[in-house]
C-alpha cells in the first residue's frame, strides 16, 4: 500500500482567507468550529477566545459574552494552517481588524505583514519527498526573491510579480 505523501483538500486554505465557519462547542479557552464547505476534509478548526480577547475584557463573563453562539455561522479569517500531521488544525480569528486586513509576522525577517488581499504576503507551502505533512511559511515578496541565489533573476523576478496582476 503506498503512503499518502500529503493531505491536499485543505491545501486550497491559507492565512488572512476568509471564511464562514459554524460553531460546534465551547471550551474554556474558546470555540470549536467547522470551515463551511470543508465538513469532511478532516480539519481541526478552532478560536482561541482567550488569545484574541483576553486583554481588552475587564472580566471572564465579558469574556464568556463575546463567545458566539453554538450552532452559529460567523465570518472568520484564518490565521495559521498547521498540516505537518493530521488532522490539519486551522486556527481562525474573529476580530474585527483581523476581518478588515489580518497581519502577521514575515517568517524571514519577523517584520509585520499584511496577508489579507492587496497585502505584499507571499504563503509558501513545503513538502518533502520523504513522507506527508507540509508547513507553511509566510514572507514578503522582497524576503523570498532576496534568499533565491542572483544568478537566477528569472525566479527572484517571479517572486516579486507572483498573484499581482500588473
Amino acid at each position: 500500500m503506498e503512503m499518502e505523501r500529503f493531505e491536499t483538500e485543505s491545501l486550497a486554505l491559507m492565512p488572512g482567507q476568509k471564511v464562514q465557519a459554524k460553531v460546534l462547542s465551547h471550551h474554556r479557552w474558546g470555540v470549536v468550529v467547522e470551515i463551511v464547505g470543508y465538513e469532511n476534509a478532516g480539519l481541526s478548526a478552532s478560536i482561541d477566545m482567550i488569545q484574541q480577547f483576553s486583554r481588552t475584557t475587564s472580566s471572564h463573563d465579558e469574556l464568556l459574552a463575546l463567545f458566539p453562539p453554538v450552532g452559529s455561522r460567523i465570518d472568520a479569517v484564518i490565521e495559521q494552517i498547521h498540516r505537518w500531521h493530521p488532522p490539519v488544525r486551522v486556527r481562525l480569528s474573529i476580530r474585527a481588524a483581523d476581518l478588515e486586513s489580518l497581519a502577521w509576522c514575515c517568517d524571514f525577517c519577523g517584520e509585520r505583514i499584511t496577508l489579507s488581499p492587496g497585502g505584499d504576503a507571499l504563503v509558501l507551502d513545503s513538502r518533502s519527498h520523504d513522507g506527508p505533512g507540509s508547513h507553511t511559511i509566510v514572507s514578503h515578496r522582497h524576503c523570498l526573491a532576496e534568499r533565491i541565489r542572483p544568478e537566477n533573476p528569472g525566479e527572484r523576478a517571479r517572486a516579486l510579480k507572483i498573484g499581482k496582476t500588473r
